[in-house]
């Protein structure tokens, strides 16, 4: 049994079995998706997994200290790319937040090691919803985390961007109390 909002499209279905929810510590991850939920904002997910790819090519393999390298002509070249969101402000925010990413990961030792000092004992969460209306959209940590990031510079990763940027990399895990992945 799977959470019911993966629905049965085949690329849903094989990303909530095998990533969502699971514990991510590899910063590169992180970092890809960090960009990835960054461009979903105001968009559906499956709409960004559809994409992922176009995603992967046009920002350096999600090689942070590449994509903070990049330049106005980068950014010209990837908007002209239909496999991706071709929005400048995000484009142009993924390069802005690889620079964010790469002076916290400095400060910290790693992009995890920032995100885990927000968790309670340093630890995942695990929630135990019920169904679709008991999974929340935000939580403390979230709010804490993008406050955080945006006062460090952070664009596009509100509260709301956050959390499901957590429920991604395995910091909280929401899967229906019934899902066979839990």
């Amino acid at each position: 049994m799977r959470c019911i909002w993966c629905g049965d499209d085949p690329l849903y279905m094989q990303y909530h079995d095998t990533e969502w929810g699971k514990v991510v510590k590899d910063d590169r991850v992180l970092f890809e998706f960090l960009i990835l939920e960054s461009a979903q904002a105001g968009l559906s997910w499956i709409t960004i997994l559809r994409k992922r790819e176009g995603y992967r090519k046009n920002f350096a393999e999600f090689d942070a200290k590449a994509v903070s390298k990049f330049t106005e002509v980068d950014v010209e070249e990837i908007l002209k790319d239909p496999g991706i969101i071709r929005n400048r402000a995000k484009v142009q925010s993924a390069i802005n937040n690889a620079k964010v990413f790469l002076t916290i990961q400095q400060q910290f030792g790693s992009f995890f090691n920032y995100l885990y000092s927000f968790m309670p004992n340093g630890s995942s969460i695990s929630n135990n919803p019920k169904s679709i209306k008991d999974i929340p959209t935000t939580s403390l940590e979230s709010i804490s985390i993008s406050k955080d990031l945006k006062k460090r510079g952070m664009k596009f990763f509100g509260p709301v961007t956050c959390y499901a940027f957590m429920q991604a990399v395995g910091m909280v895990n929401d899967h229906d109390h019934a899902c066979s992945f839990k």
